[in-house]
């Protein structure tokens, strides 16, 4: 296994682990009815990614609140089982494909990610 390197990698993680959540029973009704510009939103999380673990500022834009919106436009059915589907399919991704310190530190910032979205959306909730 290779190290996360560089923004091409970044991209076959993302996109890798987006062909999975567009298939998965759990996950697939939710993104496949808000996402409509696939190709757009891989390249927006290829960046968000990128900065997370690169750092720069190539990524603009407001997880918490699309989030927050994701969860609205799906009547508030987004569970901590929806969080745990998608950790586990981004950690599924990463070792399939990489290994080291990068591939390690994108795992703790995605579990970082998830509970900070996850507690954000339900205290949005009214």
């Amino acid at each position: 296994m290779k190290a996360i390197e560089n923004r091409e990698d970044m991209a076959l993680i993302v996109r890798s682990f987006y062909a999975k959540v567009r298939t998965d029973e759990t996950l697939s009704p939710i993104f496949n009815t808000i996402i409509k510009d696939w190709e757009g939103h891989l390249e927006k999380l290829t960046d968000f990614w990128t900065m997370q673990l690169f750092g720069g500022k190539i990524y603009e834009g407001n997880p918490i609140k699309v989030h927050q919106e994701v969860d609205e436009q799906s009547g508030h059915q987004v569970s901590a089982y929806h969080f745990g589907t998608w950790l586990n399919l981004w950690f599924e991704t990463i070792d399939a494909n990489f290994s080291g310190e990068n591939a390690d530190t994108l795992k703790r910032r995605a579990r970082k990610m998830q509970t900070v979205l996850m507690v954000a959306m339900y205290e949005n909730r009214k």
